[in-house]
């Protein structure tokens, strides 16, 4: 108990002060657009690390660490697929897109994808604005089940519970400061995230060497007691089974492509080119770093505990972490996946909050000569209502695993849009009608695929991109570019 109230204090503090931080950014925001991207002004420190933390959501904390625990080598792949696909989209894409957010003037991502095809403006926005809010209420139930999964572990809370706090945490700053808030929140969740990810693996890693009584006394010791299937690099399958072994957790590249709109807004909204490049190296610099982390963390728990052991995968990383910590200092850490959460959540909130607001209600509801005094209103009301289904809809999620959320997510949004921004950056002949092609092509194909079963035959997070790109090529030289 004494130890519970140790944590307790530890972590109610800093909460305290990231909700009073992200309340004192939201003082700043003055106009719909610093509600929306800022301003366009992040220096490029800012925008990396917001971008880290919001891309490493609880599932690099809580799912990454947990798929390892239950899997192995093999989760491999999954790091080799994010790492690969971060670099290239901070390498390629970043400085790009900040260049397209600032030639059209856009606040929003789909605006910017409705701008450059004008021609098919109005039905751009309602089509991919509606396609980013439904997926992203799954994504967001995912931050609040991992809030809820964490404080579980720390403090025997019940998980519905947990994730109410959760939410609790994260809804005042959202509504009140947007994307401003939400970003300079992130700083600080990026920083403690990272911290977790570095000093946890070093400090389990001579845990286990120093204690005589564990399953393990080393990570390649642990893998291979715990059997073939963990030091195997696909599973133990061979032939086609290992290549979709490796497909499979690969296929998580395709979705940084350009493809997340709430890691894309980051940068477009970076103040200019020099700082683009600043932020470039620090973003590469930190996945790196973090993915060896979460990996190792989730090997260190089959030596601490032994494989299967834990009444949930998914709770390894806490597990861990009070296991070779003192407990505040395992609070200090383990707020870590709180911040991983937090930092997720609150992204794919405004974010869903400003293209509901701009792109749908604004339109239909003819506010074009509204004052920013309303226009305000009208987004941080918006993002209160959807912070509540969101949390409903985690309620009643038939998957309780983070990992497969997300997954699914990411085939729908992520394969969907990269896409329509790679090949709307890449090649002039896509037009707008393609553009719808690919939209409604991307949404159905992965709610059928999954619903059916398939996804546990091959992934759609691989599937999706491709069906997508197949349909976006052809339509792109069937259909008739419409005038604007």
């Amino acid at each position: 108990m004494e130890h519970q109230t140790q944590i307790l204090l530890v972590m109610f503090g800093y909460m305290t002060l990231l909700i009073l931080w992200g309340l004192y950014q939201g003082r700043k925001v003055k106009t719909g657009s610093d509600y929306a991207i800022a301003g366009r002004d992040l220096p490029g420190w800012v925008a990396a690390l917001s971008e880290r933390a919001t891309g490493e959501s609880s599932w690099a904390l809580l799912g990454l660490p947990g798929a390892a625990y239950a899997t192995g080598l093999t989760e491999i792949w999954t790091a080799i697929g994010c790492v690969a696909g971060i670099i290239t989209a901070w390498a390629a894409l970043a400085w790009r897109l900040r260049s397209e957010a600032e030639k059209y003037d856009v606040n929003t991502y789909t605006e910017y994808i409705a701008k450059k095809h004008s021609e098919m403006s109005k039905w751009i926005r309602i089509v991919g604005s509606m396609t980013i809010v439904f997926f992203f209420f799954f994504y967001v139930g995912a931050q609040f089940l991992g809030g809820g999964k964490t404080l579980h572990t720390m403090f025997g809370i019940n998980p519905k519970l947990g994730m109410l706090i959760t939410a609790i945490i994260i809804i005042p700053y959202t509504i009140y400061g947007g994307f401003r808030s939400v970003v300079y929140t992130d700083v600080i969740q990026a920083i403690v995230m990272i911290t977790t990810l570095i000093v946890g693996p070093l400090v389990g890693i001579w845990y286990i060497s120093s204690h005589t009584t564990l399953f393990a006394h080393s990570v390649p010791a642990a893998l291979a007691k715990a059997g073939t299937n963990y030091t195997s690099l696909t599973g133990a399958a061979s032939g086609f089974g290992a290549g979709v072994v490796i497909l499979a957790g690969f296929s998580w590249f395709f979705g940084y492509l350009g493809g997340q709109p709430q890691l894309s807004m980051r940068f477009m909204a970076i103040k200019d080119s020099q700082q683009a490049r600043k932020a470039r190296n620090i973003g590469i610099a930190w996945t790196v770093i973090a993915y060896i982390g979460a990996l190792s963390i989730g090997w260190i728990g089959i030596a601490i505990f032994g494989p299967g052991t834990l009444p949930d995968q998914e709770y390894v990383m806490p597990a861990v972490l009070l296991k070779i910590f003192p407990p505040a200092i395992a609070a200090v850490l383990i707020t870590g996946a709180i911040a991983a959460m937090i930092s997720t959540a609150d992204s794919l909130l405004i974010l869903s909050a400003t293209e509901l607001s701009e792109n749908l209600l604004k339109p239909i509801a003819k506010f074009r000569k509204e004052g920013e005094k309303s226009a305000l209103k009208r987004s941080r009301i918006v993002t209160a209502l959807l912070a509540v289904i969101a949390l409903l809809l985690a309620y009643v999620s038939p998957s309780k695993l983070i990992f497969s959320l997300v997954s699914w997510v990411w085939a729908g949004v992520g394969g969907t849009f990269s896409v329509i921004i790679l090949l709307t950056l890449f090649w002039r002949r896509f037009h707008g009608k393609a553009v719808l092609v690919t939209l409604v092509t991307g949404l159905l194909f992965t709610i059928i695929w999954s619903l059916t079963g398939m996804d546990k035959v091959i992934t759609s997070r691989l599937l999706t991109f491709f069906v997508t790109g197949f349909a976006a090529v052809v339509s792109t030289f069937i259909l008739k570019k419409r005038e604007a």
